[in-house]
């Protein structure tokens, strides 16, 4: 009888929050897909491996509510609603509207005013050393995704500290001020938009709530839409603009003749999100030939997407950030039913944002060493010192 791949790899290692990337190489060469005992689940390490996880509706995302369920139903309501954490049909219902309302072109409308703020935080910044995360990656993204919703701009720090207080959740053992901060964040997060969602109700407007009220779901759906949408829109862009930065800074790059293709190497070389967990509703085989596990009813399996993002078998050099790769299929915003709704507009962002900072600042370069978050799920920098000028 075959044995099954194991793996130890332990994810709250400071050290591979540090550096997922050596780690993740050791557990391909050995296995695309082990079992973890110690958190009861398989984890893939492989670029076919987490796209099959990804693509199979057998494994599917399914929202179980954290414990003690009576203290953390703030935070589960919103999570319980949300298209990420829902399988078709569940997951076609809620995401129609929402697909639908983005394609009424908010997306493109919005262009012109992400140049403006974008060239509006840089004027901010004046000469000398500044923190390119908290004076331009952070702010930026939340104040367009909020023109986005409709949400008024005197509410955007609460955004930003809400935001990034329910993400902190997602990590592998978040500690109990984690845990109260998530559930005071989205009782004020809901809150909020409850009470945008009634206005809007009363007096529509040309911004994505407006068009999320006037669907077939419920508050706490639309609730529920609107914080993902914001949650994601913002520490994805933050996350990605800030590792991307870094890597080009820290090796002399330029964003090259086509920002699009450095983008999409931002997306690729450091991925913003690490893990995106899926359940099997039935025995599911992952993998091929020898190398195959089989995935029993039940049991969680954790698409790496950093690893398979630095796979070789799928990406020439794959440790090396190349600002004009063109052969660039990589899996930051997964693939399937899942795919992210907010590509597009994480994309147009990026590529904005990417080409106003080095237009005003072509010689910027690291003006000290940048301060990771130290969190694997999110991962992403606290704080990135630069001097442009």
């Amino acid at each position: 009888m075959r044995s099954v791949p194991t793996t130890s790899l332990d994810l709250s290692d400071p050290a591979v929050a540090a550096d997922p990337y050596p780690f993740f190489a050791a557990e391909r060469a050995q296995h695309p897909v082990a079992w973890h005992e110690g958190t009861q689940r398989w984890l893939t390490f492989s670029h076919a491996t987490v796209g099959a996880v990804q693509r199979d509706r057998r494994l599917g995302r399914l929202w179980t509510d954290k414990e003690p369920a009576s203290y953390l139903e703030p935070f589960n309501l919103l999570h319980r609603n949300q298209m990420m954490e829902n399988e078709p049909p569940v997951h076609t219902r809620l995401r129609r509207p929402v697909a639908s309302a983005f394609s009424r072109g908010h997306v493109e409308r919005l262009r012109p005013r992400v140049r403006e703020i974008a060239a509006g935080l840089l004027d901010e910044v004046g000469d000398g050393v500044f923190d390119v995360v908290g004076a331009y990656a952070e702010p930026l993204p939340v104040l367009v995704i909020a023109e986005l919703l409709g949400v008024p701009r005197s509410h955007v720090d609460d955004l930003r500290d809400w935001s990034q207080a329910i993400v902190r959740m997602y990590e592998v053992a978040p500690s109990q001020q984690v845990v109260d901060d998530a559930v005071r964040a989205s009782v004020d997060f809901a809150a909020l938009v409850r009470d945008l969602v009634a206005v809007r109700r009363r007096t529509p407007a040309d911004d994505l709530v407006t068009d999320l009220a006037a669907t077939e779901l419920s508050d706490d759906e639309v609730v529920a839409a609107v914080v993902l949408l914001l949650n994601a829109g913002h520490e994805a862009s933050v996350n990605v603009f800030g590792n991307g930065l870094v890597a080009m800074l820290r090796r002399g790059l330029r964003p090259g003749a086509d920002p699009a293709l450095c983008v999409e190497e931002m997306l690729r070389f450091d991925s913003a999100l690490q893990l995106f967990e899926r359940t099997a509703t039935e025995a599911v085989e992952v993998g091929s030939g020898e190398q195959a596990v089989v995935v029993e009813p039940g049991q969680r399996i954790a698409a790496l997407l950093g690893a398979a993002n630095r796979d070789p078998a799928v990406f020439e050099d794959a440790d090396e950030f190349r600002v004009d790769r063109e052969r660039n299929p990589h899996l930051a915003f997964g693939v399937g039913v899942h795919f992210c709704l907010g590509a597009p507009l994480a994309r147009m962002e990026l590529a904005e944002s990417l080409q106003a900072l080095f237009a005003r600042m072509p010689d910027i370069t690291l003006a000290g060493e940048p301060e990771s978050r130290g969190t694997f799920v999110l991962r992403g920098f606290h704080r990135v010192p630069v001097t442009g000028r």
